[in-house]
């Protein structure tokens, strides 16, 4: 999403970093810059004025300006006012603890109100909750069908009344539903219209009366740029809006509307939906935001996929596995299996402090076939094989190939790949135990590859 950006307040920051002193000269040049980027990413106009005049005059200051390193400073500056641009912290969803808690999901057609509903009810029914989808669109044709074929495929219940019923019953009925059925979150799909209009708004309204709803998160597509805003703005006065789940942030996104919302309609984002699959729903979360943004990394989401991707048992059987020197091409295989639950490794490489911004790695894009070969390979072994790659040599590898329908050289090259991985992972595994040791202080879990 914020690609172009991205490289633009890099390359601008970089020729202040390698400056021993700085003039009000360079400060303004940079800023100039700063400021075409942002105004071309599509950030609100008013939003950007204010970064500037932010980031320029606290770097103007004595403190930076008498620093040793002034191009370091106004680096951390930058990153400081990208943060408090998007909201200080994350900002987490309201849960009523003595009732149901009620989610009211508003926005235009296509905005992807349905899909985020799904994903929003599988994290929480991940959290220990138990969710209901309330279709409440009875206009779009197939609104309530999709619904349904999104609550099945995450697991959820569905309550509908066909497309007869206006929403404000069905609403009612659905609380008294889920207070039947045990269900603890309601989460209301509402209607949208290609454009906002007095009809959609007084439904909507309506609802929120019928209900009073814990939050009403509003929908928005990013890849509508500035028109997002306004469109927040509209249902933040009709509404009053408690949050922002930002959609198709995957797609060819400019971003400025990440960068606008919080300062132009004073609501969090609290979600940002980054692809099509159901549990690509992420939480939002400012400074993990800037500081990708400015080539940084963020390790603590790589922790957290990690973290959601492997399977903590079997990261405790690797580990003693590898005290006892026992990584064998079976474990080799889980492992990978694992890795691309993560995501896809051209994001995750973004994430990692000082490669994001390497250049040579954009748009590395890793051949979904090549899990295929490796898997094919490794099942082409003896068992005797896999648990003891060292006995592989020259007729072996021909056998294993013509087993697998590739070549000896795929061989050599998933057996090269496999020994690099048991020597990195010997490496992560002789990190310490303690909280505070290992990697980003996830204890006695470690990421295992």
């Amino acid at each position: 999403m914020f690609e172009n950006l991205s490289d633009k307040l890099q390359n601008t920051l970089s020729k202040l970093r390698g400056k021993g002193k700085l003039t009000e000269k360079d400060i303004d040049v940079a800023m100039k810059e700063v400021k075409m980027s942002l105004l071309e990413a599509d950030v609100n106009y008013k939003v950007v004025k204010l970064f500037i005049n932010n980031v320029k005059e606290r770097a103007l200051g004595a403190k930076v300006m008498e620093s040793l390193t002034p191009g370091q400073q106004v680096v951390k500056i930058v990153h400081e006012e990208l943060i408090k641009i998007m909201g200080q912290g994350e900002s987490s969803l309201k849960i009523n603890s003595n009732g149901i808690t009620c989610f009211m999901m508003c926005g235009l057609q296509g905005a992807g109100k349905t899909t985020a509903a799904g994903k929003l009810a599988k994290k929480l029914k991940k959290d220990g909750k138990s969710p209901l989808l309330v279709a409440c669109d009875i206009y779009r044709p197939a609104a309530i069908k999709q619904l349904q074929v999104v609550g099945e495929s995450v697991d959820v219940p569905v309550f509908e009344m066909g497309d007869k019923t206006p929403p404000v019953k069905i609403v009612k009925e659905a609380i008294k539903h889920a207070m039947k059925n045990g269900n603890d979150i309601v989460l209301i799909d509402t209607a949208g219209r290609l454009h906002i209009d007095d009809q959609l708004m007084d439904e909507l309204v309506q609802i929120k009366q019928a209900v009073n709803p814990d939050e009403i998160l509003l929908l928005l597509d990013a890849m509508t740029g500035q028109d997002a805003i306004k469109v927040a703005e509209t249902f933040n006065q009709y509404l009053d809006i408690t949050g922002v789940i930002l959609t198709k942030v995957d797609g060819d996104a400019r971003g400025g509307a990440v960068l606008s919302i919080r300062n132009v309609v004073d609501r969090p984002i609290k979600f940002l939906s980054v692809g099509e699959k159901m549990d690509q729903l992420e939480t939002f979360h400012p400074n993990r935001m800037a500081s990708r943004i400015l080539g940084m990394g963020d390790v603590l989401s790589i922790i957290e996929k990690a973290q959601d991707a492997f399977d903590e048992k079997q990261a405790i059987e690797l580990q003693k596995k590898l005290k006892a020197q026992d990584f064998n091409l079976e474990d080799f295989l889980a492992q990978l299996q694992q890795m691309k639950n993560m995501g896809p490794l051209d994001e995750l490489l973004e994430m990692i402090p000082g490669i994001g911004g390497n250049k040579k790695l954009k748009g590395l894009k890793v051949d979904e076939k090549e899990f295929v070969y490796i898997e094919a390979i490794i099942q082409s072994m003896t068992k005797k094989e896999r648990l003891n790659p060292s006995i592989i040599k020259g007729s072996r590898r021909k056998r294993i190939a013509a087993g697998s329908g590739t070549s000896v050289q795929k061989v050599n090259q998933l057996l090269k790949q496999y020994d690099e991985m048991r020597k990195m992972i010997k490496k992560f595994s002789s990190m310490g135990t303690g909280k505070k040791k290992g990697l980003g202080g996830m204890g006695s879990f470690r990421m295992p590859f």
